[in-house]
């Protein structure tokens, strides 16, 4: 039961985008396009924003605004069947548009279409900070269950633990920047700055952080030389 329980959390962490960078042996612009879903995921990710901004900017129609890119998540989805290629990526990304639609529609409210995204990165934000002040970082942990005996006494190494919490900490404030930005202009109303906010401190900064994170997670666990 406790090795089941090992093994789903290793798989977990291997999936996040930490995990990918973390795990990685050099670090280039390829290696963070796949962490974040390669191109492919980069366009499926961003689009749908982009043509929400476009649209209420040219309509300020609430409704043409929300369901218009919710037929983009669509073709995004058909054109993963049509090339057989897996649907998971593009059916998640529609239902989590389809979900900031349908706030957005109810409500007749422009600014609700951002309000997931605003209550995810206060989740994260949370979940990051708690991990520091109860002493077990969560990229400490991500780190270690990915590397295994590499990085086994992580907690117990001063120097180690010390650069997983600084790292953690850069996710804090990722997540700190964006709610400090969003929150406002949410309660201002102003539905096309969440929009510009959204292109600005998603994927750009998302992939900032994790150029810094893989950066510093090397500094301690340097690749092993490969076996010739």
């Amino acid at each position: 039961m406790a090795d089941d329980v090992n093994d789903a959390l290793k798989a977990a962490a291997a999936k996040s985008s930490i995990g990918k960078v973390a795990a990685s042996d050099e670090l280039s612009g390829a290696t963070i396009i796949a962490a974040i879903g390669g191109v492919r995921g980069l366009i499926e990710s961003i689009l749908p924003s982009f043509v929400f901004l476009i649209v209420y900017l040219i309509t300020k129609d609430v409704v043409l605004s929300a369901l218009i890119p919710v037929g983009v998540a669509v073709v995004f989805i058909v054109l993963r069947v049509i090339q057989k290629l897996p649907v998971n990526p593009a059916v998640t990304g529609a239902v989590g548009v389809g979900i900031t639609a349908v706030l957005a529609i109810v409500t007749n409210r422009a600014e609700n279409n951002f309000i997931p995204g605003i209550l995810i990165n206060a989740g994260g934000f949370l979940a990051m900070l708690i991990s520091i002040l109860v002493r077990w970082p969560l990229v400490g942990v991500i780190v270690a269950l990915l590397l295994g005996e590499e990085a086994a006494q992580w907690r117990s190494t001063p120097r180690e633990k010390r650069v997983l919490t600084w790292v953690t900490w850069i996710w804090v404030a990722m997540f700190a920047i964006r709610l400090a930005v969003e929150v406002p202009l949410y309660i201002a109303a102003n539905a096309a700055g969440l929009a510009i906010a959204k292109l600005i401190l998603g994927v750009p900064l998302y992939a900032l952080v994790l150029w810094v994170s893989f950066i510093l997670v090397r500094s301690i666990y340097p690749p092993k030389p490969k076996s010739e």
